[in-house]
């Protein structure tokens, strides 16, 4: 006998007690470990109580599911987890360490006196409305009256004060990114290559020299660094892979002496690496995020060890590796255009990567400045950043941005030493901020640490 298929079902998810983010995923991980398959996830979105207005913001957000459960079943199911989560329903509408609520069951209706199905007021709700949008913007809404899609209805709700802010968590010590709130502040990530053999600042850190690697952390932190990428391989085309053995000893050291650090308790630590093996260790030691340039297309397993670890993760586009990339500059397929390039095919990895498990929130998107483009498709990048944001798919998730010291500025400012770039550093750094990076990469962290304080007073509507 044939079991029936599952049933496609939406969940939003909400809170606005304790860590609120931390008991979103604990949710999530509860439903997975009922047997509920947890397909896709919105944006977190920090939304305005309604209703019970004198309380703390909320973290709001949807899951699409796959449930073998009837309706009731997945109710019990949902308020199981919520009750063992802590949930005390004191005030209706009021505070909650979470909140599950079906809005969706395949195309059905279902009433009963514990459950409505649809959600009687999820059209009238943005913060329910904006997230199940990132997922079926174009549906409509079983069994209504009028022929409008979920997004025609977000369309026709009056604006809310304040917005809905989208926001991606990238460390314990550090407020998560912000992309959506216009006068958020460019995070500065220091590169810390402790390799022999990278472009621009090979042999210049050693992780077994721990008192310049101690001061060398200092000076990121006293020129506002708040995320350190340590790399162990050069991506230099001209490059040698080395094993995951070697770059292990180069890596390891010198995160775990910048976790001992009391002075970085506050600074995320980034992991540049395509190995999963490496993420993996590297987070163990006490890396914060996994910055892959090849998306996951190098290491058939990282997607998956990203889903594992939870952390938050960095999807750069590239094509083929390091050594080949420099050869696949044609965006012909896409009409020549290297915005709708670069856009479908971090969508197909944002896609991929969500299928392994690794949720929409915990992504960061970067356009790969150099990698697999010539001169003309950098600058036409970082003309038209706001576009890339706003491409179909790509909507809410941050942006980071790495010009520092590259070929493509020293051949238009005709500065051969990699590590006299700064001017032109600069002006890269400027368009990228312009443009809405939330955080740009750096060699150079005093003099880019004032261009980016500079670029946010002119750029975003807070200033400095």
């Amino acid at each position: 006998m044939s079991k029936s298929p599952p049933c496609r079902a939406f969940i939003a998810l909400g809170s606005n007690m304790g860590d609120r983010i931390a008991m979103i995923e604990q949710a999530c991980r509860e439903m997975e470990a009922r047997g509920i398959k947890i397909v896709r996830t919105s944006s977190l979105f920090e939304t305005a109580p309604m209703y019970v207005t004198e309380q703390e913001e909320f973290v709001n957000g949807v899951c699409e599911i796959e449930t073998t459960m009837d309706p009731i079943t997945l109710l019990d199911t949902l308020q199981a987890i919520e009750t063992g989560m802590g949930r005390r329903k004191i005030i209706d509408k009021g505070p909650r360490t979470i909140d599950l609520d079906i809005l969706l069951y395949n195309s059905t209706r279902f009433s009963d006196r514990r459950l409505d199905i649809p959600h009687k007021l999820m059209l009238e709700r943005e913060f329910v409305l904006r997230p199940l949008c990132q997922l079926i913007p174009n549906e409509y809404p079983p069994f209504s009256n009028k022929p409008l899609t979920y997004q025609s209805y977000l369309d026709f709700l009056p604006p809310s004060d304040p917005s809905p802010t989208a926001i991606t968590p990238i460390s314990p010590g550090l407020p998560p990114l912000t992309p959506s709130d216009p006068s958020r502040k460019t995070h500065l990530m220091a590169i810390l290559n402790v390799t022999p053999n990278s472009f621009s600042d090979g042999g210049q850190h050693s992780p077994t020299d721990l008192r310049a690697l101690t001061e060398t952390v200092r000076t990121f932190i006293r020129n506002g660094t708040t995320i350190i990428d340590i790399g162990g391989e050069s991506t230099n085309p001209t490059s040698s892979p080395v094993t995951a053995e070697e770059e292990l000893s180069r890596v390891i050291p010198a995160i775990r002496h910048i976790r001992s650090l009391p002075e970085a308790s506050n600074v995320a630590i980034s992991i540049d690496t395509y190995r999963a093996a490496v993420a993996e260790a590297a987070v163990h030691a006490g890396a914060d995020i996994i910055n892959d340039v090849s998306a996951g297309t190098l290491d058939p397993q990282m997607l998956a060890t990203m889903a594992k670890l939870q952390k938050s993760v960095i999807l750069m586009h590239m094509r083929g590796t390091p050594q080949t990339m420099t050869k696949l500059t044609d965006y012909s397929t896409y009409k020549g255009d290297v915005l709708d390039g670069v856009a479908s095919e971090l969508e197909e990895r944002i896609r991929a990567a969500e299928d392994a498990g690794v949720r929409r929130w915990r992504i960061i998107l970067d356009p790969g400045i150099g990698f697999a483009k010539n001169q003309g498709q950098n600058l036409e990048l970082l003309r038209n950043m706001q576009r890339l944001k706003g491409a179909a798919g790509l909507g809410y998730l941050p942006w980071l941005v790495g010009t520092s010291r590259k070929g493509f500025i020293g051949r238009i400012t005709k500065v051969e030493r990699p590590d006299e770039r700064v001017w032109g550093t600069a002006a890269a750094v400027t368009a990228s901020v312009g443009g809405g990076a939330d955080v740009v990469r750096v060699h150079d962290t005093k003099e880019m640490g004032q261009v980016v304080r500079m670029a946010d007073a002119i750029y975003r509507t807070g200033g400095r």
